[in-house]
């Protein structure tokens, strides 16, 4: 299901990570990054919640608008029910929508935002994500000091909170369209490989894009998945070629960009609510304001899987959503 917006803006963004996202290839582009992993807080998922409280503040200062004055907050995370985000909307005191999609959260908040936008249900809202790396390994995975070693193909979640805000206002950046995708089941229980998990259904959610808007791949400079890494990224884009007879060369995954995958410890690159939410928001935004692109399809992808789900071996359905962002003319 595709939804088609005639007036709704992203205004401005902001972007808080950790120490491993800010030594990446797009670390200038941040608005600010700690270089420890607690955040001045006793426990990681405490820093977590004060990322994305922060992320929120930031965008509010850039805005020059108070919490007052913001109608809806749409936030989610990793943790346990939601835990981050309901701990720093605490704080925040502004309505909140609660919203699970794992890593694909952030474009699904982007389209529940844009359609109370539209039909001009609310004023404004807020769209945020946030992830840290060791307080998702130890719900997940296991414990960081535990030291397990994993495979080539597992992924490093990333440590950031990201935040949007949208309203009618016209700005340089606007959303186009949002397409809710479908959760795809392929019996796949690896834990481990998310990016062949995830990327039947990124695989998906482009195809029903294109088709629901009429379009040709070549219709957009990038098509931005995430976070497939890079194994995921090639299954994704051998894919796209076999069943489809697509060109695949505007095909990029955020998880590949964020980190350097020569020099940083991540395995195949990043994951985590975060990670595509931090390369849109900082990198690509920048990007499309610079003229350098002017069509981007955002193909944000996430494992639906539960500690309880993994360890009673069962699959893994994933699921994607996708937004496209046009320089506004």
């Amino acid at each position: 299901m595709t939804f088609k917006y005639k007036n709704v803006y992203i205004n401005e963004t902001s972007t808080i990570t950790g120490p491993f996202e800010a030594k990446g290839p797009l670390g200038r582009y941040y608005d600010k990054s700690y270089h420890d992993l607690y955040m001045g807080q006793k426990t990681w998922e405490q820093a977590e919640s004060k990322l994305l409280e922060e992320s929120v503040e930031l965008l509010l200062t850039k805005m020059d608008k108070s919490k007052q004055d913001i109608d809806i907050l749409i936030s989610g995370d990793l943790s346990n029910q939601l835990s981050s985000t309901n701990f720093a909307a605490s704080h925040l005191s502004i309505p909140l929508i609660g919203v699970y999609g794992a890593c694909s959260t952030s474009c699904l908040n982007l389209a529940i935002g844009a359609n109370m936008v539209e039909k001009k249900q609310v004023k404004n809202a807020i769209c945020s994500v946030s992830s840290h790396n060791s307080a998702a390994e130890k719900q997940f995975r296991q414990p960081v000091e535990y030291g397990g070693p994993k495979p080539k193909t597992a992924t490093f979640t990333t440590t950031g909170a990201a935040s949007a805000y949208l309203s009618q206002v016209v700005s340089d950046i606007k959303i186009d369209s949002a397409t809710i995708g479908r959760v795809i089941d392929m019996d796949m229980k690896d834990a481990f490989h998310m990016g062949a998990v995830m990327a039947p259904a990124a695989a998906e959610t482009i195809m029903t894009h294109l088709r629901d808007t009429n379009r040709l791949i070549s219709y957009y400079d990038l098509i931005l998945t995430g976070d497939l890494g890079k194994y995921g990224k090639e299954i994704l884009k051998g894919y796209l070629i076999s069943e489809y007879a697509l060109d695949t060369k505007n095909i990029d995954d955020s998880a590949c960009m964020i980190y350097d995958l020569e020099k940083q410890p991540v395995y195949a690159g990043g994951s985590g609510p975060a990670c595509i939410a931090l390369t849109t928001y900082g990198y690509i935004i920048d990007q499309m304001k610079k003229g350098k692109l002017n069509k981007v399809l955002i193909v944000a992808t996430g494992a639906l899987l539960s500690q309880a789900t993994v360890n009673e071996k069962m699959t893994i359905p994933a699921i994607s959503h996708a937004i496209s962002l046009e320089v506004s003319k």
